[in-house]
């Protein structure tokens, strides 16, 4: 008889020797092993989406719009899974490394925990984090009968409150939001390709507020232009349920940049939180009384103002005259 412990350690290493790697025959072979190694730069991730026993209604719907937001990075399993990730994870762990997948959304539905939807994350063939939410209310996108973004746009992420930075569950949660919504690095962005807004709110009882923008660039009569934001959806509102997030170690270590990637310090240079590059410049001592000036008629005194500097000087020595002969009168000793 086998414990429970050991048929999931039975289960897992079976899935992994179902993946053994094998020693490339073709050019394309030893190619495709080489994108799944470790990249000093890695690309935009991709999420892989699977449904459980039971999966429809909202859940679908909200599964539907997560996949319309990623796109292209998706991959849709249609088959129903019986699978728990917070029971035994290696099953969803073999998917997620068969279809080269950092990212999964599970969708199900229960008696006990209806409108289901899980959101994790792999690092090293394992779940780093898992979040739980269930969905309390549901708005899909083609319920908003107005104009839609364009494909592959990148979203701008806003979270609303300091609820966020609380507690270390919701700061996992929000680095999750970001790694879902995330695309590929650009170097710079125009004004007119900000177009959509994600917006993220926590509640005093705990509910996440999930809102989608378009933005609209009105005009102001100046240079930077009016903005206004119109709805379109997807709206939900979830509510945290069951959450598995890694150890401090383990979360640092996934977090860990290549030598190869990190910038020396350089000197008298700095980087402030927006990333902007400041310099500072040390100078000299500067000779200022030798710099050569050059006397311009505009500055020089006229007629009047030099007399009536004469005449306050006149002024002065008389006054300091009569003090002096004053204080020399009350004097007992003077002769």
């Amino acid at each position: 008889n086998y414990s429970l412990f050991d048929l999931v350690f039975i289960s897992k290493h079976l899935n992994m020797s179902l993946l053994r790697i094998r020693k490339p025959k073709t050019r394309k072979g030893k190619k495709v092993l080489l994108a799944r190694e470790p990249q000093l730069i890695e690309s935009a991730r991709t999420m892989l989406f699977l449904d459980g026993r039971k999966c429809g209604g909202n859940v679908k719907l909200c599964m539907k719009d997560l996949q319309a937001l990623k796109k292209p990075l998706v991959k849709v399993l249609n088959r129903k899974n019986d699978i728990t990730p917070f029971d035994d994870p290696s099953s969803l762990e073999f998917l997620t490394m068969k279809n080269d997948a950092a990212l999964f959304t599970f969708g199900s539905t229960s008696k006990k925990r209806p409108d289901n939807i899980i959101l994790g994350r792999i690092f090293e063939n394992e779940v780093l984090d898992m979040f739980e939410l269930g969905i309390k209310r549901y708005q899909a996108i083609s319920e908003f009968k107005n104009e839609k973004i364009g494909a592959c746009v990148k979203p701008c992420l806003v979270f609303n409150g300091p609820k966020w930075a609380q507690t270390e569950e919701l700061r996992r949660l929000r680095n999750l939001f970001i790694d879902t919504f995330q695309r590929e690095k650009v170097d710079s962005i125009r004004l007119q390709g900000i177009e959509h807004v994600l917006s993220f709110t926590v509640t005093d009882d705990m509910n996440i507020l999930m809102r989608s923008y378009r933005i609209l660039l009105k005009k102001s009569g100046q240079r930077t232009p009016r903005i206004e934001l119109e709805e379109i959806g997807p709206s939900a509102d979830f509510s945290i349920r069951r959450t598995k997030i890694a150890s401090e170690d383990l979360y640092k270590q996934a977090r860990k940049q290549p030598k190869q990637l990190k910038v020396g310090k350089k000197k008298n240079i700095s980087t402030d939180a927006l990333g902007n590059t400041k310099g500072r410049v040390h100078l000299g001592k500067q000779q200022t009384g030798s710099i050569q000036t050059r006397r311009v008629k505009a500055l020089r005194k006229t007629p009047e103002e030099k007399k009536e500097n004469r005449q306050r000087k006149k002024v002065a020595l008389k006054a300091a005259a009569a003090e002096a002969l004053a204080s020399q009168g009350n004097n007992p000793f003077s002769s």
